[in-house]
């Protein structure tokens, strides 16, 4: 077991201290402006690590458009289904679709908006009615 000079590490064998993270992704020793980077440029001195924040997905609106044809009762079982909408949430959604022409049924990340759609033109075609439903993003 030995120290590194300079440095209050303990080197207790195995890997030479200047050279244990050669290999390891983006990381630098300090060299003393003596060594060479795989480049052939100096030691930039400083070991460095980037940190990436994730974004966040987009958010999109699922609506249900009015018709003059689809049945409120089956707007409402919908509104249930699909959208987990407790019973009095479905009627207050379903009395905005039927007096306003549009209700917004939910905001969901692109592929559960996209799921929803589709689930609810899949039952309304099955059912023969003509509700439409789209998504826009927020």
């Amino acid at each position: 077991m030995t120290t590194c000079p300079n440095r209050n590490i303990i080197h207790t064998g195995g890997l030479d201290p200047k050279t244990a993270l050669a290999g390891h992704k983006g990381a630098r020793l300090q060299s003393g402006g003596k060594g060479r980077s795989d480049d052939g440029a100096p030691d930039a001195g400083l070991a460095t690590k980037t940190r990436t924040k994730a974004k966040r997905p987009s958010l999109y609106r699922v609506l249900l458009l009015n018709d003059d044809y689809t049945p409120m009762e089956f707007v409402v079982a919908i509104l249930r289904d699909v959208f987990n909408r407790n019973q009095d949430d479905a009627i207050r959604i379903m009395m905005l679709v039927h007096n306003h022409g549009v209700g917004e049924c939910g905001v969901y990340p692109y592929e559960v908006a996209e799921t929803k759609v589709t689930l609810v033109m899949d039952a309304a075609r099955r059912n023969q009615h003509p509700l439409q439903c789209v998504m826009e993003k927020l």
